[in-house]
């Protein structure tokens, strides 16, 4: 099914005083519980060591565009090229679109794929790039919290992290597998395609041609292994370097004796929580993950504070406005061009 048909929710500050109720009591509860952190916090970033602000910002940009070259070098593989600076430009406001909107993921995959179609993409090859860069990305914070949590002695022994590789890779590689051979999944889509139909009343064959189209055009779809690599070293940059933000957060605030290990295990927290999407961009809930697995690791409340504040500033505020604001702008060409 192409992505851009898609049902797409209404916008959060349409749905009513249920979600702006829910981000006051989020955020009143952590107020209250956590005002003593909170006040030590806004000592601590009064004067934070700009120069690891800095860095912290240049990381977090290195990580955006690790998960643009990512998607690109599966485009390419796939015999679709686009330039560096349209990948960027689709990669932050995607990214804004995901983590503002709640049921983002569905406002930003849905841009994604009508972005690569603009570039040249067939809906096949748009939807198999899309796809394939949620599993890639996603698998890679797996195994990265799975390496943590072995190295923290939580997971018991090393089949743990061998099963959570091999699952990853199993994923990515049978998606690629599929990209190679659809005409596996005829039988059961056309299947499910004539059941649909006989809800619907409509012809048992309606929409078969479109289907068969479109398996036509994913077959041609063949990625080079070596882009393939790339793509999946990529994936685990982007998070690799968006924790050394957090790392580098702690630093500017004056606390940067938190073990490599502990920093991961409360990153892949706070991420773990964002992958809910309870309140737009995880607001509270994700910073209360950050904060409570950064004290776990030895931090004290107020520094922890200080750090994700300073860290979600660089990546929410800063990356997020960034991407709006790229998408403004996309969205002005086109209307423009139009």
């Amino acid at each position: 099914m192409a992505l851009s048909q898609q049902t797409v929710p209404a916008p959060w500050w349409r749905r009513g005083p249920a979600v702006a109720v829910l981000v006051v009591t989020v955020l009143g509860v952590e107020l209250v519980l956590g005002w003593s952190s909170l006040t030590g916090a806004l000592t601590q970033l009064r004067e934070p060591q700009w120069k690891w602000v800095a860095a912290a910002l240049v990381v977090e940009l290195i990580s955006m565009g690790s998960y643009a070259r990512m998607q690109r070098a599966l485009l390419h593989g796939a015999g679709t090229k686009v330039s560096m600076r349209k990948h960027v430009a689709t990669a932050y406001a995607a990214h804004s679109l995901s983590a503002t909107l709640p049921g983002g993921p569905v406002f930003s995959t849905t841009f994604n794929f009508q972005q690569l179609r603009r570039y040249g993409a067939s809906p096949a090859v748009a939807s198999w790039c899309v796809t394939l860069s949620g599993v890639l990305s996603t698998g890679a914070l797996v195994v990265i919290g799975a390496v943590g949590g072995l190295l923290a002695r939580n997971t018991g022994s090393w089949r743990s992290l061998a099963g959570y590789a091999v699952a990853a890779v199993v994923v990515a590689f049978g998606v690629r597998q599929l990209a190679e051979h659809p005409q596996a999944l005829d039988r059961p889509v056309r299947a499910v395609l004539s059941g649909v139909n006989r809800l619907r009343k409509r012809p048992p064959e309606h929409g078969h041609a479109r289907l068969i189209g479109f398996v036509e055009q994913l077959r041609e779809v063949r990625v080079h292994p070596a882009n393939f690599a790339v793509a999946v070293v990529l994936a685990l940059l982007n998070w690799l370097f968006d924790a050394l933000c957090l790392w580098l957060c702690c630093v500017a605030v004056g606390v940067g004796e938190i073990s490599p290990v502990s920093l991961v295990i409360a990153y892949c927290a706070g991420m773990a929580a964002a992958s809910v999407p309870i309140v737009p961009g995880g607001l509270g809930v994700v910073d209360a993950a950050l904060v409570l697995g950064l004290v776990a690791g030895g931090l004290g409340g107020a520094h922890a504070v200080a750090a994700v504040v300073l860290y979600r500033l660089i990546s929410f505020g800063f990356i997020i406005g960034l991407g709006w604001l790229v998408w403004l702008g996309l969205r002005y060409k086109y209307r423009v061009s139009a």
